[in-house]
C-alpha cells in the first residue's frame, strides 16, 4: 500500500472506519452506547489509487481495518499499520493523544504498472516505527464535533529507506445526523535525506538502464493533500455500532523533489487522485 491510499488516509490520517466516525459520536454525549468501555472495529474495503506515489497509473487495492478502545488504550488505523492512544480524552474541552505508532511502508514494493520503472525492480518494504503526538478539541461548534491535530513521527527499523519520515494532520468531524457522520482531513509528508533519496532519486547507473535522467532528492515536504470521509450506519444509529458503510475520496499533490523526480515528473503525475468504499463491524 502506498503512503497515500486509505485506511482512510492515509485519512485521519487513517480514518478508514465506521469506528473512527461513530465514536466521537458516542463519547461526546451522556447517552449510552456501544462506546461505553472496551469496544472493537473490524472492517474492509477497496481502495483505487496510485500506483505508487507519484504515480499516473491506478489499481486497486483492499483495505482491512482493525479499531477500537480496551483497556482505556485507543486503537486507530493507520495506513499500512495502527496508533496507539494511551491517553483517555474528556468528553468536552482540550485532550492529548500520546503512544506508539508502526506501519508497513510499501511504495514500489508491488503494483508497478509502469514498464520503464517496473525495469528498474521493487524496492524492499519499510517498517516505521515512532510516537505519535496530537490535541484533541471536543464540542468546537456543537454537542458532536471535534478537531483534531496531529502527527506520526516514526524511523524505518527494517533498512529499507533507513531514514526518518513525519506525517502531520488536522482532522474535523462532525455527525450529520444520528446515522450519519463526516470527517476532512488535512495532511502532510516529509521525510528526510535517506527517505527521499531511497524513493525519489534515479542514479547513474538506473538512469543507464532506464533512460530516466539522474536525480538526487533531498530531504522536504513530499506531498500534501485532502481526504473526505462518510460514514452511514446501517440501522440509523450510529451509538449503537453494528454495520455502517465508509465513502472516502481524497487528493493529494507531490511537493518538491518528490514532484521534480523522474518517477513523478517523466512517468507519472504530481496530482494523485484516491476513491475508496468499505463496509464496518462494531461490538
Amino acid at each position: 500500500m502506498n503512503a497515500y491510499r486509505l485506511s482512510v488516509a492515509g485519512l485521519c490520517m487513517a480514518v478508514f472506519a465506521t469506528p473512527a466516525l461513530a465514536q466521537e459520536a458516542g463519547g461526546a454525549g451522556s447517552e449510552a452506547s456501544v462506546y461505553d468501555g472496551d469496544w472493537l472495529s473490524i472492517g474492509v474495503g477497496v481502495s483505487y489509487g496510485p500506483s505508487y506515489d507519484g504515480s499516473d497509473d491506478y489499481v486497486l487495492s483492499p483495505l482491512p481495518v482493525v479499531q477500537g478502545s480496551l483497556g482505556g488504550v485507543g486503537i486507530s488505523p493507520r495506513a499500512g499499520g495502527v496508533t496507539l492512544d494511551l491517553l483517555r480524552d474528556p468528553a468536552k474541552g482540550i485532550g492529548f493523544d500520546i503512544g506508539p505508532s508502526i506501519r508497513l511502508r510499501s511504495n514500489r514494493a508491488q503494483q508497478i504498472e509502469d514498464k520503464v520503472v517496473r525495469s528498474l525492480g521493487k524496492l524492499d518494504r519499510a517498517v516505521e516505527v515512532g510516537p505519535h503526538l496530537g490535541i484533541k478539541v471536543s464540542q468546537l461548534f456543537s454537542a458532536y464535533d471535534t478537531l483534531s491535530v496531529g502527527a506520526d513521527v516514526n524511523w524505518d527499523v527494517a533498512g529499507a529507506h533507513k531514514g526518518m519520515v513525519v506525517t502531520p494532520s488536522v482532522t474535523y468531524f462532525t455527525p450529520l445526523s444520528r446515522g450519519a457522520a463526516v470527517a476532512l482531513s488535512f495532511n502532510a509528508e516529509y521525510g528526510d535525506r535517506k527517505f527521499a533519496d531511497y524513493y525519489y532519486s534515479v542514479t547513474p547507473a538506473q538512469s543507464a538502464a532506464s533512460g530516466l535522467a539522474p536525480f538526487s532528492a533531498g530531504k522536504g515536504f513530499t506531498k500534501a493533500g485532502v481526504t473526505l470521509i462518510g460514514g452511514i450506519d446501517l440501522d440509523g444509529d450510529l451509538l449503537n455500532g453494528g454495520f455502517a458503510i465508509i465513502l472516502g475520496a481524497g487528493y493529494s499533490r507531490m511537493l518538491g523533489d518528490a514532484k521534480d523526480s523522474p518517477f513523478t515528473a517523466e512517468r507519472g503525475s504530481p496530482n494523485q487522485w484516491l476513491g475508496a468504499v468499505g463496509v464496518g463491524y462494531t461490538f
